[in-house]
């Protein structure tokens, strides 16, 4: 199984971020945009996990969830990585609040426990809205940056839940399905909600 660690947010919310970047899908770019359905912002990726360590990454993700209260998460700004002028990825970015450091911080140590190593780059929170196609050429994204740069995207949304997620990769793009949501503040005697598999 191929698994990460995200915060989804609300359709309403996914839906705008998705209604606003339509000028640069309109573009035409060599980029693969991301159905609204599937946009999130990764906490942590495990990569392939076998099944049966899918019982202790619970556990241990909802003792990390339940160190931190919801809290309001601010969303805008449109980037790109590694730049803007060549990019890999386009992203809208997430502002890197005490609380989403906080459960940042309590995930990694937390899976940290089951052998999963710690990431050590700069945490930079962001949701992926296009990743750009094998092969294409730097100069089919000049506009890029100018187009990005018209754009005004701006919301808040409530994190409440941490959820475990499994990826599965098809000929039409990567599909997310949630495993387990643990909600965050509540103590680890509560229960997370566990999803059916589709």
């Amino acid at each position: 199984m191929r698994l990460f660690v995200a915060i989804n947010p609300p359709d309403a919310i996914r839906t705008a971020l998705h209604d606003a970047a339509a000028p640069l899908r309109e573009a035409g770019m060599p980029v693969r945009w991301t159905a609204p359905a599937s946009l999130h912002l990764t906490l942590k990726f495990l990569g392939e996990t076998p099944q049966d360590r899918v019982e202790a990454i619970e556990a241990v993700l909802r003792e990390a969830a339940a160190k931190t209260s919801p809290f309001d998460l601010p969303i805008g700004g449109i980037g790109g990585f590694p730049t803007m002028r060549r990019p890999r990825v386009i992203w809208i970015g997430a502002e890197a609040t005490p609380s989403l450091r906080s459960l940042k911080q309590d995930v990694e140590w937390a899976l940290a426990s089951l052998g999963f190593e710690p990431e050590v780059r700069a945490f930079q929170p962001h949701v992926t809205i296009g990743r750009v196609t094998q092969g294409a050429q730097p100069g089919a994204l000049r506009d890029l940056a100018d187009l990005a740069a018209g754009i005004r995207v701006r919301s808040v949304f409530r994190v409440a839940s941490v959820d475990l997620m499994r990826s599965r990769l098809t000929p039409r793009g990567a599909r997310y399905d949630r495993i387990v949501a643990a909600p965050l503040g509540v103590p680890t005697g509560g229960s997370g909600e566990r999803m059916r598999e589709t």
